[in-house]
């Protein structure tokens, strides 16, 4: 049996990343950055395998390139 996904908050997307916030932003913005995911009313994060997927090949990161979930 695989491992949950975790959720990742901002902090550590990044500190993994190396990018600033602004950067993300526009990134995801772009379609060249892994969207959130809404966690709470107040709250989104990341799913920490796609934060990972895009660390190994950010070049051809494509939105559509996410896995679609329905939790």
């Amino acid at each position: 049996m695989s491992e949950p996904d975790r959720i990742i908050r901002l902090k550590t997307v990044l500190g993994l990343t190396g990018l600033s916030r602004s950067t993300i932003y526009r990134k995801i913005a772009e379609g060249t950055f892994p969207t959130q995911i809404k966690i709470s009313v107040n709250g989104a994060g990341w799913r920490e395998s796609d934060v990972k997927r895009w660390i190994a090949d950010p070049l051809s990161w494509h939105t559509s390139a996410s896995r679609k979930h329905n939790d």
